[in-house]
C-alpha cells in the first residue's frame, strides 16, 4: 500500500503543480487508448484554462509531495468550445454541467481506491456550486485497433459503476498525433453523463 495524499487545489493555486501535471498527463496518456504522442506547449496552455477558472478544481494525488495521478474538473462553460460544441449542438444548458477534464494516475498505484477518490471529491465539488450534472468525455477506439494490448481493460465497468453513461448523441472530436505517427489525425471523444 502506497502512502497517497489527495489533495484538492482551485483555480491558480495549483501553478507549482502545472508543469510536473502537463508531464503527467503526457506519460500516462502515452499508453492504450489515447496513444497521445505529447505536446508540452498544448499541455500549459490546456491546463492553464483550468488554472484561471475561478471554480475549477485539481485533486491531487501526492505521494512524499511527488505527483503521481491529478483529476481535474471545471464548469462547462469555462472549457474550451470543443467540449462545448456538442452540448450546444442539442440545445443543452451549458451552465448546469460540470466538465471533468481527465483522471490520470500511474500504474504503480491503481486499484487503490484512488480513482474513486477523484470522482468523489469533484462531483461533490460540482454539487456544492449547484451543479445538476457533470460529465466527461473518452476517446472511441477499435476492438482490433493494431496497438491494443492484449491485457487491456476498459473502464466502462467502472464509469457505469459511478452512475455515468454514454450519450450517444454527444460526441466531440479532436486532433492529436498518435505515438509513431508524424501528423495529427481525428479522434472522437465519447461523452458520458452523471446526474447529481
Amino acid at each position: 500500500m502506497s502512502h497517497v495524499e489527495i489533495r484538492p487545489v482551485t483555480g491558480f493555486a495549483v501553478e507549482p503543480w502545472l508543469d510536473e501535471l502537463a508531464e503527467l498527463r503526457i506519460q500516462v496518456f502515452r499508453d492504450f487508448p489515447y496513444l497521445y504522442e505529447g505536446d508540452r506547449d498544448y499541455e500549459r496552455r490546456y491546463l492553464d484554462r483550468y488554472a484561471q477558472s475561478d471554480r475549477s478544481v485539481f485533486v491531487l494525488a501526492l505521494e512524499f509531495n511527488r505527483l503521481v495521478g491529478a483529476a481535474t474538473a471545471l464548469p462547462l462553460m469555462d472549457a474550451d468550445e470543443e467540449f462545448q460544441a456538442p452540448f450546444r449542438q442539442l440545445g443543452a444548458e451549458l451552465g448546469s454541467v460540470f466538465y471533468f477534464g481527465e483522471s490520470v494516475l500511474l500504474q504503480p498505484y491503481r486499484g487503490e481506491g484512488v480513482g474513486h477518490r477523484f470522482f468523489d471529491l469533484r462531483e461533490q465539488y460540482a454539487a456544492d456550486f449547484g451543479f445538476l450534472h457533470t460529465a466527461f468525455c473518452a476517446v472511441e477506439r477499435p476492438d482490433d485497433h493494431p496497438l491494443r494490448p492484449d491485457s487491456y481493460r476498459p473502464l466502462d465497468d467502472f464509469w457505469r459503476g459511478r452512475g455515468y453513461f454514454p450519450q450517444k448523441q454527444l460526441v466531440a472530436h479532436f486532433d492529436w498525433t498518435d505515438v509513431g505517427e508524424v501528423t495529427p489525425t481525428r479522434k472522437a471523444m465519447q461523452f458520458w453523463l452523471h446526474s447529481l
